[in-house]
């Protein structure tokens, strides 16, 4: 028998790695934390599924998401395109597509992800101007509108829910009003708040909504949704510049969600999730999740207030969707995270500078007996750490806000 000519390099052996089994905790973490939040059963099952990206199956799939994902953004635009990223990626898809070399964008800044808007802009050559918003505080609508006249922008960046410190802009419908006036395109970052919260694409007049996949449609991270209404959509076919991303160019995503033909390998068990937890959200009605969201929010904040702790954001500004939790004086953020994680199972977040952590309630996350387990184990964790708070009196709080507002039927 012939010898084997073939070399092998030195680098050739295998590395000793553990199984998920050995690095995954025995016991799931309860993931209440700015996202990824809980999936449902459906959502998890169709995450197992592969079939033929180009395939009759997935044409009708494709139809039922862009369909579904209409009533979620309240708009009957054609122009509705899934993303195989994270909600960044379809943030950075509305950016790159609606923005050009020279143009003048105005971002409003809450904070961290609003920030990243005008650096995605920046970095496109746009002439960028940001207005910053003071932490806890809303974007008034009076002050962004002598922003526009100032800076006479081309498009305005803006989020609903600041993730990152958990200030809600409630004066959207407003400022999106004054930009149309202006004659500006409104770009918006939902990627907490869509399905969470009222959001009313076309009525609102908003050109660009992004969310992400992970947070309050509960699917899994790294599938996204990007609605363009038809002014975006005739500003993108006209633009005189062509597009610098690839595969975040619109027109060429075009193909895929609006064709049935190749732009590049789809996300295929991805666009299946989301599919299954579009159809959970339609089933439900927007309406009766929305009053699911504000019942359990509601009840999670009186609690936390009634254990002795500081909200972050002022009642008028504060997002529903992500609750801020001001750290107890002598404590860290990252001390509290590790502790809930480590010793009672429950994961929840930092923050990105801010003496805060963040509770999520988005999607599965809403659900009582989470929020009575996470209460729980939030006051121990901070009785643990040696702060003072009233654990019985917090417990009390949630069951007594909870009772006040029954469930929809």
């Amino acid at each position: 028998m012939a010898q084997s000519s073939i070399v092998m390099p030195p680098y050739s052996n295998p590395p000793q790695v553990r199984s998920l089994a050995e690095i995954l905790p025995d016991e799931s973490l309860l993931m209440m934390g700015a996202g990824p939040v809980p999936i449902p059963e459906a959502v998890a099952r169709a995450n197992s599924v592969v079939i033929n990206h180009l395939g009759r199956t997935m044409s009708t799939i494709v139809d039922q998401v862009k369909s579904m994902a209409r009533y979620v953004f309240q708009t009957e635009s054609e122009w509705v395109l899934g993303v195989a990223g994270p909600g960044s990626a379809a943030m950075e898809m509305a950016i790159c597509n609606l923005v050009e070399p020279g143009q003048t964008v105005l971002s409003v800044n809450n904070g961290f992800f609003s920030q990243r808007m005008a650096e995605m802009s920046r970095r496109l050559g746009a002439q960028v101007q940001v207005f910053d918003v003071p932490n806890h505080q809303t974007a008034s609508v009076q002050e962004i509108e002598r922003q526009i006249e100032l800076h006479r922008p081309d498009c305005v960046t803006i989020v609903q829910g600041e993730t990152s410190n958990t200030v809600f802009n409630r004066e959207l419908p407003a400022i999106a009003k004054a930009a149309k006036k202006h004659g500006c395109l409104v770009i918006v970052d939902a990627v907490c708040t869509l399905s969470t919260m009222p959001l009313e694409m076309d009525a609102w007049m908003l050109d660009a909504v992004i969310t992400g996949g992970q947070k309050g449609l509960s699917s899994i991270p790294g599938v996204s949704l990007i609605a363009f209404s038809n002014e975006a959509w005739r500003r993108i076919s006209e633009r005189k510049t062509p597009n610098t991303h690839w595969c975040l160019d619109a027109k060429l995503a075009e193909n895929f969600w609006h064709k049935g033909s190749y732009h590049y390998t789809a996300p295929v068990s991805g666009v299946l999730a989301l599919h299954e937890a579009l159809r959970l959200v339609c089933a439900e009605t927007l309406p009766t999740r929305f009053e699911r969201h504000a019942r359990c929010s509601s009840a999670l904040q009186h609690s936390m207030e009634a254990m002795g702790l500081s909200l972050f954001a002022v009642p008028q500004a504060r997002l529903n969707s992500v609750v801020g939790i001001t750290v107890p004086t002598g404590l860290t953020g990252a001390a509290i995270c590790t502790h809930i994680s480590d010793r009672y199972h429950v994961e929840i977040s930092g923050s990105f500078g801010l003496p805060i952590v963040r509770v999520g309630q988005m999607g599965e996350q809403c659900r009582e007996h989470n929020l009575f387990r996470t209460v729980h184990a939030l006051g121990s964790t901070l009785r643990d750490l040696g702060a003072k708070v009233d654990l019985p009196i917090g417990m009390a709080a949630l069951e007594s806000s909870l009772q006040s507002r029954p469930i929809p039927s």
